[in-house]
């Protein structure tokens, strides 16, 4: 009887340890793969609203003043002049935004500064003065664009003997003058009595009015250095063939 309940004691100790190793055993298991889904890329993905809220604002990044007004790209070395029209733009100061047409004396009426002249005045020039105007008193370091938007119009006359006189406006192209034969094409050219070679420009100077002589006959054949150029204001007569 005691031997048996040796042995009984023995295979009860023996089934015993081995359900606490399969027991710790399970549990090693167990954690193993509770960490591994802890560290799983997936197990908790950052939503976008999350990351919006702990990412820093970012301001937009300024490159500077942008013209968003639909401008004439005018020749180089332009000079803006009485009913010319242009934009005034100031990069970050849209109340400051003027776009209109030079008056009589050849002055824009700018937000904050009044009555600006900027006739006789280049592109390039007009926008420095503008922003020294702007920073001698109200911005510090003020970005400006003074850009051309339209040419004043500017006209010339026909007369005497082409086939449609009368008053012509400068192509958008060439607002400084044109070649005088342009402009006999523009007045339908000659008629069948014409002598283009006495034909009178009449031209307003700083001293008054001039009488030009030009024979466009000579032109045409492409004798002498240049061509003749007919100016804004100015008034040509095509003289009568006395034959």
């Amino acid at each position: 009887m005691h031997l048996i309940f040796m042995t009984n004691r023995s295979e009860s100790a023996g089934r015993l340890s081995f359900s606490r190793t399969l027991a710790l055993c399970l549990a090693l298991i167990a954690v193993a793969s509770i960490s591994a889904l802890a560290q799983s890329p997936t197990a908790a993905p950052e939503s976008s609203a999350a990351r919006n809220l702990l990412a820093p604002s970012q301001p937009p990044i300024s490159t500077g003043p942008t013209l968003t007004t639909n401008s004439v790209n005018a020749p180089s070395g332009y000079v803006l002049s009485a009913n010319d029209q242009v934009a005034v733009e100031v990069f970050g100061e849209d109340d400051l935004r003027t776009n209109g047409r030079l008056n009589a004396e050849g002055n824009l009426s700018l937000p904050l500064l009044g009555s600006v002249h900027l006739a006789g005045l280049t592109l390039t020039q007009a926008t420095a003065r503008v922003t020294d105007l702007y920073a001698r008193d109200y911005l510090v370091n003020p970005k400006v664009n003074v850009s051309l938007v339209s040419y004043a119009k500017r006209r010339f006359t026909m007369l005497g003997q082409v086939n449609r006189p009368g008053s012509f406006e400068m192509p958008e192209g060439s607002p400084g003058g044109i070649d005088l034969l342009e402009a006999v094409a523009m007045a339908g050219g000659y008629t069948r009595i014409a002598a283009p070679e006495r034909i009178t420009v009449r031209r307003r100077g700083a001293k008054g009015d001039e009488v030009l002589k030009v024979d466009a006959k000579r032109l045409a054949r492409g004798e002498g250095n240049k061509n003749f150029m007919v100016l804004p204001g100015d008034t040509i007569t095509v003289g009568e063939s006395i034959f």
